[in-house]
């Protein structure tokens, strides 16, 4: 029994990683509400890479990227490749960001999303061999810096409540 809470605990931030993903890619009614949907699984895996890398490694960010890929309708491998460009960009200076106060944090994410956006909207434009509107794009980014707060507080009580005993590594 103490296995399967040790597996549950372990598989915490990938599950809601994913259930976050599904959410983003429920389809709705609104055809106006597609673009002001936020990036819910790029606020994940920026958390889970600071804090707990041990419970987001790539294969998972991979699998994330992929799904988002292939369930959302975008070209494949936009996602898997931004996700995975964040997952080492964080991992990169995760100590840096790991002993960050949570402005500090919210900035570094601003910019890498904005990176981010950019970088799936060119992919999108070069593999349509077409100039595609930037305005849902900046729209989704937006959203989703204004929900990263949101977000970043319910990924830390998450951590709280379900990770407390285990030890992330340093």
């Amino acid at each position: 029994m103490q296995r399967f809470d040790g597996l549950a605990r372990a598989l915490t931030p990938l599950g809601l990683t994913l259930l976050l993903l599904l959410f983003t890619l429920t389809p709705l009614r609104s055809p106006y509400f597609a673009p002001v949907v936020p990036s819910l699984a790029l606020i994940s895996i920026y958390y889970w890479t600071v804090f707990r890398p041990d419970l987001m490694p790539a294969g998972a960010v991979f699998l994330v990227g992929l799904l988002h890929d292939l369930l959302g309708g975008a070209p494949l491998g936009t996602g898997v490749l931004a996700l995975l460009l964040v997952q080492a960009a964080v991992g990169g200076q995760r100590k840096f960001f790991a002993t960050a106060g949570f402005p500090l944090l919210w900035i570094a994410f601003a910019v890498l999303a904005a990176v981010v956006e950019a970088l799936i909207w060119l992919l999108a434009c070069l593999l349509m061999g077409r100039l595609i509107d930037p305005s849902p794009a900046i729209l989704q980014y937006a959203v989703t810096l204004a929900i990263f707060p949101c977000l970043f507080w319910l990924f830390g009580r998450a951590q709280q409540l379900l990770l407390r005993d285990s030890e992330p590594v340093r």
